[in-house]
């Protein structure tokens, strides 16, 4: 038997329409309970986003998984699907994809990650689309203008201290510094353009700049992932122990889940 688990929080709230199928509202559900006495043969598709495979991973043992799992994309960033290069309306074989996971701890939690752990403009995005969601549920968020409005007048860069596999680097005026498992974030921004999901390694963005107008006209870059060339802003590092530190508490974000406060955290593949 297959069965549909849909997110309601997804695509700001907007439900996929599925003809002749009862799908099952996935919050009302015990996942390792639901899962537990799946039968062999049963399937599962997921209907939602990147946060809807991180609540998976976070709950089961997905290294464990005997059932094939699905997902069909509802998202309202789609960055994993993005990153592997497909798109939203069909059903897309997860299981390859939610084996040797990186684990991040922040403020406290320890989670599993699907696309990747930042801190900095990124959180503060996450942070202030929180916000307006919680006054207008069905408003849709537009993140780039969020981006814009807080480069030109909101968001302060601070000092970034990053200890990858023992070596330590230091950069002033940092506007963000995600560890990546996939390629983009941020609902379409290819951060990471070198890192592969299949990878042993996690990659390590860190922007710098002092200039806000010279972050914000080569921000766009971000977009294709053509900021890399930019070498005296951006700094890319690989490795599997990663710690970060800001030089003040910033919101944070884990697969677009937004930790407020954060100072440090620690990824690990």
């Amino acid at each position: 038997m297959k069965y549909y688990l849909y997110n309601p929080l997804a695509n700001n709230g907007i439900k996929v329409d599925l003809p002749g199928i009862e799908a099952i509202d996935a919050s009302k559900l015990d996942y390792k309970e639901f899962f537990g006495n799946l039968k062999k043969d049963d399937e599962v598709v997921m209907i939602g986003g990147d946060g809807t495979i991180n609540y998976l991973i976070n709950e089961i043992d997905c290294e464990k998984l005997k059932n094939n799992v699905y997902l069909l994309g509802n998202g309202s960033g789609n960055d994993f699907l993005n990153d592997i290069n497909e798109t939203i309306g069909k059903e897309i074989l997860l299981n390859k994809y939610l084996k040797n996971l990186p684990t991040v701890r922040v403020n406290g939690l320890e989670r599993k990650f699907i696309n990747n752990m930042g801190l900095g403009i990124d959180g503060y995005c996450c942070e202030v689309a929180d916000q307006i969601k919680a006054k207008a549920p069905n408003q849709k968020i537009n993140y780039t203008s969020i981006a814009i409005k807080g480069l030109l007048f909101h968001f302060k860069p601070g000092h970034v201290k990053i200890e990858i596999d023992g070596e330590t680097h230091e950069f002033d005026n940092a506007w963000l510094a995600p560890t990546m498992k996939g390629r983009f974030y941020g609902g379409g921004m290819m951060i990471a353009p070198g890192q592969d999901r299949f990878s042993d390694k996690l990659t390590v963005v860190v922007y710098t700049c002092g200039s806000k107008l010279k972050t914000l006209k080569n921000f766009p870059l971000i977009f294709e992932g053509k900021h890399v060339a930019k070498t005296d802003m951006v700094k890319v590092f690989t490795g599997n122990k990663i710690h970060v530190q800001f030089s003040r508490p910033v919101a944070g974000q884990i697969d677009g889940d937004t930790v407020l406060g954060v100072t440090e955290y620690w990824a690990e593949l």
